[in-house]
């Protein structure tokens, strides 16, 4: 027996040609130092197949073509708020084809996109902005027993809006802070129940 553990698809051409050229196959593998048995297959699978180069198989077949795996993508793109879910239902609805949520996310981290919670802001006017510069103008040298002098709060904030933080968005590595990516609240839906108590 032969101690070769693998025959790449150099040698494979080799040793085929070599038959071809009209040696024996235990010449051929006496040559090479290859099992007699062994060139007998390839051989074989030459003669069947017209191929001398192995043949990578295994595995589950894929459930979508590369043309329906871009489809999925862009149906993220154009709607980063859906879920898995219900990118899988309008694939069925547009292609007749029932892929699970888990194969959508498996194609959208193919496509480089990930289920991410979005960056949350306030929307600030031209009157915020300048209010607020002009606060920290004012309060910049400010010293410790200025600050001593304020009295903080603590607070417990509910939401009547139906947004939750739960919410996920399909987005790039690296593209958080992006306006597309960033979902603008309220900050006065809002409300909060307020505990005083004395300035540390």
């Amino acid at each position: 027996m032969s101690s070769r553990q693998y025959i790449d698809d150099f040698m494979r051409g080799r040793i085929i040609g070599k038959i071809e050229e009209g040696r024996k196959i235990t010449d051929v593998a006496r040559e090479f130092d290859i099992a007699h048995s062994v060139v007998s297959r390839l051989w074989k699978s030459f003669k069947t197949t017209g191929m001398c180069s192995r043949r990578h198989e295994g595995g589950r077949v894929r459930s979508t073509t590369p043309a329906e795996d871009r489809h999925i993508v862009l149906s993220a793109k154009r709607n980063r708020s859906t879920t898995a879910q219900k990118v899988a239902n309008q694939f069925l609805a547009a292609s007749g084809k029932q892929i699970s949520r888990k194969t959508v996310a498996r194609r959208l981290r193919g496509g480089g996109r990930y289920a991410r919670r979005p960056v949350v802001c306030v929307p600030l006017t031209r009157q915020h902005r300048t209010a607020r510069l002009q606060w920290c103008r004012e309060h910049h040298n400010w010293t410790e027993q200025d600050w001593a002098c304020v009295l903080f709060s603590e607070e417990s904030r509910f939401s009547l809006s139906s947004y939750c933080r739960r919410q996920l968005i399909w987005c790039e590595s690296g593209t958080a802070y992006r306006p597309e990516n960033i979902q603008e609240k309220n900050r006065y839906i809002r409300h909060a129940v307020s505990w005083c108590g004395p300035a540390s």
